[in-house]
């Protein structure tokens, strides 16, 4: 069951869904509005391989800033954090989605990483591009995505009860942890 908006708001002010900072006019019919942070990371253009596996190539050749705004180049890939904290219980999960007027200037918000699980607590890290040909300028502070929620029974393991969760609690733009995984059935 999605979360219409009147259940949105009475589950934040119940304290069963965390949002932190808290706007009530950043409710929307279906979903909640978030806005963006001020934390920025990107790669530079080089020809070193990017290693999953191995985190020195994960964190090679990256920048990183604090910043009111940010321009984004065409075709520039930029990770951006979230101005809200969000906090979910055993039974209730999110996936985010892009706002329609920011799509419309040729900004993703996601590339695939926009399910958000039962018990997961931490600012989301945003997966931006721009696809447009011209540079888009995106402000820390404006509603760039939104989060539906979905209602669920309750999960025998919530992702913060998962030893393996990589991402629980993380504050500003995060780059992949995928090193923190084992290397399985890879020859």
């Amino acid at each position: 069951m999605i979360l219409v908006d009147w259940e949105i708001a009475d589950h934040i002010k119940r304290g069963f869904i965390g949002v932190d900072p808290y706007d009530p006019a950043l409710v929307q019919p279906n979903s909640l509005d978030i806005r963006l942070g001020n934390h920025f990371v990107w790669y530079d253009a080089c020809d070193d391989v990017i290693d999953p596996y191995k985190k020195e190539t994960i964190f090679s050749h990256t920048n990183e800033r604090k910043g009111s705004y940010f321009d984004i180049m065409p075709g520039q890939f930029v990770l951006a954090e979230t101005l809200e904290t969000i906090t979910l219980p055993d039974n209730v999960v999110s996936s985010i989605e892009g706002k329609s007027s920011v799509a419309r200037l040729g900004i993703e918000l996601h590339q695939t990483g926009g399910w958000i699980d039962a018990g997961f607590s931490g600012t989301i890290t945003l997966e931006m591009c721009n696809v447009n040909c011209r540079p888009v300028r995106v402000y820390a502070g404006m509603p760039i995505g939104q989060l539906v929620f979905y209602v669920t029974k309750r999960c025998l393991c919530p992702y913060d009860k998962k030893p393996d969760a990589k991402y629980q609690n993380q504050k500003n733009a995060t780059i992949s942890r995928y090193d923190k995984n084992t290397l399985n059935n890879i020859e």
